[in-house]
């Protein structure tokens, strides 16, 4: 009868110390819960952004976003902002092209052919500015009444190759020494890296 009553005795003792375990770790649960809550913290969506709107070895792609009490001045922000974002993101990686492109070179002053080379290529850069591809574009109304609009647009890196060598090419000063073949394959390594760059991002 003794063995009987401690095996019972024992049982409910394992199960009182299961759920005491069960009990804690849901208090500690709920504890971190309220933690965040008391923090503020909300899950939010940033429309226009993530994998798909990042730049890539054919794509030069940036997003911003545009935000206002009036929706077309809202919309105007996002244009200039996101403008501003890819022509950074360009001029970043003709400059590491021009730098990698002529250091590769024999030509006698470096630097006078460098400036050369990156204000015809600035004015390239500018002019496909103005026609770019927006790939997205959402317009949402915050609880203060203000509008967003959310802004993504890209242009190709062959087609930007192309106008850069057709100007390159008719400069009387580069001319002579201008290697397209030379060119293209630096430009395509600068994009590659920066390719390699944005999927570090991607976790």
């Amino acid at each position: 009868m003794k063995t009987i009553t401690l095996k019972l005795t024992n049982s409910l003792l394992a199960v009182a110390l299961v759920f005491g375990l069960f009990a804690c770790g849901g208090s500690k649960a709920g504890k971190d819960a309220l933690s965040v809550k008391q923090q503020g913290e909300s899950l939010i969506e940033v429309y226009c952004t993530g994998p798909d709107y990042q730049s890539n070895k054919d794509k030069f792609r940036a997003s911003a976003i545009g935000e206002s009490l009036d929706q077309m001045v809202a919309k105007k922000k996002a244009s200039t902002n996101v403008k501003a974002e890819l022509a950074s993101l360009v001029q970043t990686t003709i400059k590491g092209t021009i730098d990698n492109y002529v250091n590769s070179t024999e030509m006698n002053n470096v630097e006078q052919v460098e400036e050369r080379y990156e204000s015809l290529t600035r004015e390239v850069v500018n002019q496909k500015l103005t026609n770019v591809k927006v790939i997205c574009e959402k317009h949402t109304k915050t609880s203060e009444n203000k509008y967003k609009t959310y802004l993504a647009i890209e242009i190709s890196a062959t087609d930007l190759l192309e106008a850069m060598n057709s100007k390159l090419s008719q400069d009387a000063k580069l001319k002579v020494d201008y290697d397209y073949e030379k060119f293209k394959n630096t430009f395509n390594k600068e994009m590659e890296k920066l390719e390699q760059k944005n999927s570090g991002l991607n976790y």
